[in-house]
């Protein structure tokens, strides 16, 4: 895409055919490519858009848009590509990734793993997301590394490419350590085979300190950490090589990041060790959304720092703790989902009344998806029924793992339905 002056948008086949949709309409597409000949997701979509085949092997495409708008100087020669962060609530914000921030941080993640021509990595999270494109992929391919790519996880594969493909550098969210010790549990595997590996690391989650444990001990090597987001494209925080910490920390500023803990009330600088909101600002930091720019400004402050919405504070040593969240969002699998986002779907259920969604946390650092639904009058709850409507509304990660009726949902004198109530109220569910 950049050859020929174009910003590329990828999007997850995986996604439900109202979430690509949602895409393709705020990027304003003039083309949409679709990888059918690997994906059976992508060929269904392609199907829905009357999709031709390519030029380009195993790719089909839609029909070109001639009403589709150019960007204007000097957005259109800086940026390279475009991530979305949201789905299908109306307004998806896409993030506006810059060449320069793209190489960078590659030339940065490298460097924190002193990648390398020797190395391979195993490659499954998708491209999509920014951990695959700007961690994975183009850091790799600057690196002169090789990836070993695989459409999605699959653990078995993933023991046969340590033990016999030399992979030497694995990464993924904390959810891919939990099912991969899960498997070797069950297979009997006390330290897999795995000769060339040399680097572990996970991001795009929160990461529980039990789980770095079991992960460190069945490997042997220190299961490395990092703080990033989309907006920076990539990593802020990263841990060291050849340090293996006793906590959960996210580890020291990258090469020109910044991050600043401020009081979420006045945005001043808080002192070290106590916790406030996240600042960022330095060379990976976005542009802005992409046509929006009362979103954009909601997230701007003075001075070029970007308020990311994430709890944390810092220590003496310069190491970051990443504590919570002020948005609602919930991460499954490393992905953001919004609360509004189901809700929205949930509430267009012939039962639903109205609807309030809340994570859980869990023992593999990943979220649980939990949604309390208040019913409309004479109606009851048809778990399965709710759940067939939702896949078509939304992607996998983002479908609750329960659904609760209540008579009525809490909420204070003012309406507003009391959602650390319901959180409370999710911890005390069973799996």
């Amino acid at each position: 895409c950049s050859r020929v002056g174009a910003w590329s948008c990828g999007v997850n086949a995986r996604m439900a055919p109202a979430e690509i949709d949602a895409f393709a309409a705020k990027a304003d597409a003039r083309v949409v490519f679709f990888t059918a000949a690997a994906s059976r997701s992508a060929a269904a979509h392609a199907e829905r858009f009357a999709a031709v085949e390519s030029a380009l092997p195993g790719m089909q495409h839609s029909a070109l848009r001639p009403d589709a708008q150019p960007e204007a100087v000097p957005l259109r020669d800086t940026v390279a590509a475009l991530i979305f962060t949201s789905g299908t609530t109306g307004q998806p914000k896409g993030v506006m990734l810059t060449h320069e921030a793209l190489i960078h941080f590659a030339r940065v993640s490298g460097a924190s793993r002193a990648l390398g021509p020797q190395d391979r990595s195993y490659a499954f999270v998708p491209m999509t997301h920014i951990f695959g494109l700007g961690t994975v992929l183009i850091s790799s391919l600057l690196a002169g590394a090789q990836l070993v790519m695989r459409p999605q996880f699959d653990p078995d594969d993933l023991l046969d490419a340590l033990a016999h493909h030399g992979v030497s550098q694995l990464q993924g969210p904390p959810a891919l350590f939990s099912r991969l010790l899960a498997h070797l549990q069950e297979r009997g595997i006390q330290r897999p085979e795995a000769p060339a590996l040399r680097y572990l690391y996970t991001g795009a989650g929160p990461l529980d300190l039990a789980l770095k444990k079991r992960v460190e001990a069945a490997f042997g090597q220190a299961l490395h950490h990092g703080y990033g987001l989309s907006e920076y494209a990539g990593s802020v925080h990263l841990t060291r090589l050849g340090e293996q910490r006793p906590d959960t920390s996210a580890g020291y500023a990258v090469a020109e990041a910044e991050v600043r803990v401020t009081d979420p009330a006045t945005g001043q600088p808080l002192p070290l060790g106590e916790r406030g909101e996240l600042w960022i600002r330095g060379r990976g930091l976005m542009p802005g959304y992409f046509r929006d720019p009362a979103a954009t400004a909601a997230v701007m402050r003075e001075g070029g720092w970007y308020a990311s919405g994430d709890l944390g504070e810092m220590h003496a040593d310069g190491a970051l703790f990443v504590v919570g969240r002020l948005k609602e969002m919930i991460i499954r699998s490393g992905f953001n989902v919004y609360p509004a986002e189901v809700e929205t779907a949930l509430n267009t259920h012939p039962s639903v009344q109205r609807s309030a969604v809340v994570g859980r946390p869990v023992e593999d650092g990943n979220e649980d998806i939990v949604a309390f639904v208040e019913l409309r009058p004479g109606a009851t709850l048809d778990t399965d029924a709710m759940q067939a409507h939702l896949r078509e509304l939304l992607a996998p990660y983002k479908r609750p793992s329960h659904i609760v009726a209540l008579a009525e949902l809490p909420t204070n004198t003012n309406g507003k339905v009391l959602k650390r109530t319901l959180k409370d109220q999710a911890l005390t569910l069973t799996a």
